[in-house]
């Protein structure tokens, strides 16, 4: 079975350009400087698995011909990768059967306090549209195919959720550390997905030369960096890495068999 993993959104939480046009430090005439906020989706023939709903995910569900859902999962609760969660209710509409959605505690307790209509009835017109699940250890989906991992990450003063699919491919959009302790469960993979918001220094994010002596010490194949700040040129953030690592952007395809 083929299952693909592709990246919908690559930019941090203001996405590239800003809302006034501003590219900061990118070329506007390169497509792979174009960054909605980030999201990402797993697609085998018949299943679709969705990791965070940015604000951004309308349009990224249009843009990547998306036609169908049957699971979220949630890295955290911020803004930037939960609050596209409305436009999902299409497909509780088209299915008539309310969404799984997986998420840590705090997510999930973030998640049913802003946007409650989604999970309870909150008037007869309106039957909640999703379900909150507990976020376990390990997860099987479409008979046993696609089998989830997860484990908390540091986002600077909030936990935030790592994801490791098939044993081929870790993601962790919003990451300011990972603790030694869990090297091994992400150790020579085939693809890290991983946090780079800029060059310079972060309380909530890895940068550059911090993600750079992560990669040398969980040795993956390949990595691609995501979460990028528009200080980050594409073609130049290219120049500067190692053959194997390579700047996310938006649409960008990994397979994983």
């Amino acid at each position: 079975m083929k299952l693909t993993f592709t990246i919908l959104g690559s930019g941090s939480s203001l996405g590239v350009p800003r809302i006034d046009g501003d590219f900061g430090k990118c070329d506007p005439k390169n497509k792979k400087n174009f960054r909605t906020r980030c999201s990402a989706i797993l697609s085998s023939k018949n299943y679709n698995l969705l990791i965070d709903s940015s604000p951004d995910i309308r349009h990224q569900f249009l843009k990547n011909k998306i036609r169908s859902l049957d699971c979220v999962f949630y890295t955290h609760q911020h803004a930037d990768q939960t609050h596209g969660i409305n436009d999902l209710r299409y497909f509780s509409l088209k299915s008539k059967a309310q969404i799984p959605v997986f998420a840590n505690k705090e997510t999930s307790k973030y998640l049913y306090n802003s946007f409650k209509y989604c999970f309870k009835k909150t008037s007869r017109f309106y039957p909640p549209i999703m379900r909150l699940n507990k976020l376990k250890a390990k997860h099987s989906f479409n008979q046993n195919k696609i089998n989830i991992k997860s484990f908390e990450v540091s986002h600077g003063p909030i936990n935030s959720v790592c994801y490791i699919i098939n044993n081929k491919l870790a993601y962790a959009s919003d990451v300011s550390l990972i603790d030694k302790k869990n090297f091994k469960k992400i150790y020579k993979l085939k693809y890290l997905v991983i946090d780079c918001l800029r060059e310079e220094p972060h309380p909530s994010h890895y940068n550059l030369e911090r993600i750079l002596e992560l990669i040398k010490k969980i040795e993956p194949k390949y990595t691609i960096l995501t979460n990028l700040h528009c200080s980050l040129d594409y073609k130049k953030l290219k120049k500067k890495l190692p053959n194997f690592v390579y700047p996310a952007y938006d649409g960008m395809k990994l397979i994983i068999n």
